[in-house]
């Protein structure tokens, strides 16, 4: 009996692990005890969705790009893999795991809670940051730690001032932030680290963003890594309702104000995305002046002012949050329901990075893009790359004509899944123009801040990137846009007749010359002018040619209609240049013909990178997204893409406009530039505390136990503690006293000084033999 319930038990608790492993938590990556133990004593329950899908790759041991935003669990995404794949503190093995941050801040951080999730595992941790002794470094280098956390600076620091520090033994590495690590100028510095690691290692690349830069880092150095992308989705959300208006320049602001206060209602969330971190400013500043309160995010921001105003509004504290696409990049707001772009981004993956961050969960929400007439390229490369057909508004005059009609046409457009783009009504911007301008004159701050926006303004139109050739080229085929849609049922039809009237008077080509109108004028006056005369030759020379020229125009127009009219229709016959053939029979049958290439074929090319190839799985390339910068600093950067090299006679590639060559130089936490030169300060150390830094496994007694080692945990000299709700830790007394057992060396150096100074002190013997006190030869008496 003992025997069968002993079994069933045993059957229980294996249906019951079973059951764990299946849950999807911390369970069912079957972790080691002392890791798991750790996670729960963190209080974590279960995985956040890029630890769920990156840390089963990870612990597989493939090469990772995690791509998340800020606070969605990356951390703990490659610690707990770290943890479970070091287990325990080996002496022989030297340095085997590398975390690499992009400020002392983040590297202090990731160090807390390493020792957090690791407080049940004797790993012992190293924190290399700028700011810090060196010498206290020294010594926690000297103990062999398994883990090192540190920033580029300090450690290429250590590197170049240690002969025998090696990472060679490191077999777990991970760049954290990597998109920051690039964009603070330490590509330089990654490069180097990544020639001096062990080419068997783990890689793992955690990120908020990918720049172009960052993906050829990761090319270069990972092994076919797997891409995890939480950042973005891939797609426009169809809950999401796209608007595209057009206007000038110097109307945006009356625009801006006209939708946050008339077409969005008070209680929806707005983010509003501009180009320069001194357009967020200026607008934060003409809002208030209109009373609307909003909170404020950009590049150059300090960190705490940066939490309180993404704080306040995700409180719903204030309604409006302006930004730039680099603040934007780690800002998660869940519950998002409108989207302006102000400034039109350059690229499409931009503007689907822009737009994805309302309509989500399910819920609705709506995105307004002001553009102008220099961004309609751009409006059409967008286009090409969510392959959505576009068209303008109808004209004022075909509203008037037939309301209902206009209407059922747009509503079939976009149910068709086409996007309509038109005019915003030029009645509403001329009045709220006036408005703006008022409140500019009356404010000392804004007016001072308007010369920054223009210049700012003007280097980023230069550094964006340019739209496609093909782009421009339609451009020129492009029907003039009626007033939007959406602002038709908004203004009366005393309005629309007005404003079909000023798009006729735009339209208007007089059929005379000013000199003919005078002339007519003078001649029933009964005057003579000779310019009348001059006018009418001159007419009638050229009025063939121009009569020439318009009938060839309206020709080619027709003969346009005709070719789209024939295009559309597939089985009938098309008319080219006047002679007709019918068009060649297809030899596929389309009941069975299955075709190589895939039906969504252009949406996949417009997610890559480079043009005629698609979307894998696991590609980098669908993954790039390069900001804009939103400072003069790194718009002036992103301007100059090559650097002229005087040793090589050639232009080398800047890396966010920093050089990646073999400058000599480390760049530190604060910017500043210091050549990677030996200060002697490890020399002086060494000597004067005897010990020895040894990275490479050989810092071991013949037991295999480092004597110099420290018994406790992770960095942690002297380390006595007792473990919440467990045993007391037994700790080697005099633990953290230096060995007395001399090595080869020491032993070498004593020698040498004993033998020093026997010599020294035989020739003051006998320079005191040669001379008495009064100078003379001779031996004292």
């Amino acid at each position: 009996m003992a025997v069968l319930a002993s079994s069933k038990s045993e059957l229980k608790r294996k249906q019951k692990q079973e059951k764990k492993s299946k849950s999807g938590g911390f369970e069912s990556l079957k972790l080691s005890p002392n890791v798991y133990r750790g996670i729960k004593r963190k209080g974590y329950q279960v995985p956040t969705p890029i630890q769920r899908k990156s840390m089963p790759l990870i612990l597989a041991g493939n090469d990772v790009v995690a791509m998340a935003r800020t606070g969605s669990g990356k951390t703990a995404a490659f610690l707990i893999p770290m943890l479970e794949k070091l287990q325990q503190h080996v002496p022989q093995a030297g340095v085997r795991a590398l975390i690499l941050s992009c400020s002392r801040e983040l590297a202090i951080q990731t160090l807390k809670f390493a020792k957090e999730l690791g407080r049940f595992t004797d790993l012992r941790i190293s924190l290399l940051v700028g700011g810090d002794s060196m010498e206290s470094q020294f010594e926690e280098l000297a103990q062999n730690p398994d883990i090192i956390i540190a920033t580029p600076g300090r450690l290429m620091h250590h590197l170049s001032e240690i002969d025998d520090m090696s990472l060679r033994t490191v077999e777990y590495v991970v760049f954290d932030e990597a998109d920051q690590l690039f964009e603070k100028g330490f590509a330089e510095q990654l490069y180097k680290i990544l020639s001096q690691l062990n080419e068997n290692r783990q890689t793992l690349l955690f990120s908020a963003t990918l720049p172009g830069a960052l993906a050829e880092f990761a090319k270069a150095g990972l092994r076919d890594p797997q891409l995890v992308r939480l950042d973005l989705e891939m797609k426009i959300s169809p809950d999401l309702k796209l608007t595209f208006l057009t206007l000038r320049q110097e109307e945006k602001y009356a625009a801006l104000l006209y939708l946050i206060r008339e077409h969005i209602s008070s209680d929806q969330q707005t983010l509003v995305f501009v180009s320069t971190k001194y357009h967020v400013e200026f607008l934060s500043i003409l809002c208030r002046e209109e009373g609307i309160e909003p909170s404020v995010c950009y590049g150059d921001m300090d960190q705490d002012a940066r939490k309180i105003h993404v704080s306040r509004f995700r409180a719903r504290k204030t309604m409006l949050l302006i930004v730039t696409d680099v603040a934007a990049r780690g800002i998660d707001i869940p519950l998002l329901d409108n989207v302006i772009n102000l400034d039109f981004p350059a690229k499409p993956k931009l503007f689907v990075h822009r737009v994805g961050r309302a309509a989500r969960a399910g819920r609705t929400g709506a995105a307004f893009s002001l553009v102008t007439s220099e961004d309609v390229p751009y409006l059409l490369d967008l286009h090409l790359f969510l392959s959505k057909p576009i068209r303008a508004a109808p004209t004022e005059e075909e509203v008037l004509q037939d309301m209902d009609g206009a209407m059922s046409t747009v509503d079939q457009a976009v149910a068709n899944g086409e996007t309509v783009y038109g005019r915003f009504p030029q009645t509403v911007i001329d009045l709220l123009s006036d408005r703006v301008r008022e409140i500019i004159d009356s404010s000392a701050e804004l007016s001072a801040l308007q010369r920054p926006c223009t210049k700012a303004f003007k280097l980023y139109a230069k550094t964006k990137a340019k739209p496609s050739r093909e782009s421009i080229k339609r451009l020129k085929d492009l029907s003039r846009e009626g007033l939007h849609p959406v602002f038709w049922n908004l203004l009366g039809g005393n309005e629309l007749t007005a404003l079909a009237f000023s798009e006729r008077l735009k339209a208007f080509r007089p059929k005379q010359t000013i000199l003919e109108a005078e002339g007519e004028a003078a001649k029933s006056k009964h005057q003579s002018d000779q310019w009348v005369d001059v006018m009418r030759k001159k007419r009638a020379i050229h009025e063939e040619v121009i009569n020439k020229v318009h009938q060839q125009r309206s020709t080619e127009n027709v003969r346009k209609e005709v070719l789209t009219e024939n295009n559309s229709s597939m089985g009938e016959e098309m008319q080219v240049s006047g002679s007709k053939r019918k068009k060649p029979k297809s030899f596929k049958d389309e009941e069975y013909f299955i075709s190589s290439v895939p039906t969504n074929r252009h949406f996949e090319a417009g997610l890559s990178v480079r043009a005629n190839q698609g979307l894998e799985s696991n590609r980098l390339e669908a993954a790039v997204l390069d900001l804009v910068a939103d400072d003069s600093g790194g718009l002036v950067k992103q301007k100059s893409a090559y650097h002229w090299d005087k040793r090589s006679k050639k232009y080398i590639k800047l890396n966010n406009g920093e050089r990646v060559t073999a400058s000599g130089k480390v760049k530190t936490e604060g910017g500043a530039k210091v050549k990677a030169k030996k200060t002697g300060i490890y020399k002086k150390w060494k000597e004067r505390s005897h010990s020895k830094v040894s990275l490479k496994g050989d810092a071991n007694d013949g037991n295999g136990e480092d004597s110099r080692s420290f018994a406790g945990a992770p960095g942690v000299q002297g380390n006595n503690r007792r473990f919440r709700g467990g045993q007391k830790r037994h700790s080697i007394a005099n633990a953290n006293v230096r060995s007395e057992i001399k090595d080869i060396e020491q032993v070498r150096k004593e020698r040498q000084k004993k033998a020093n100074r026997i010599s020294h002190m035989k020739s003051k013997s006998k320079k005191g033999k040669k001379f008495n006190k009064n100078g003379k030869r001779g031996r004292t008496k």
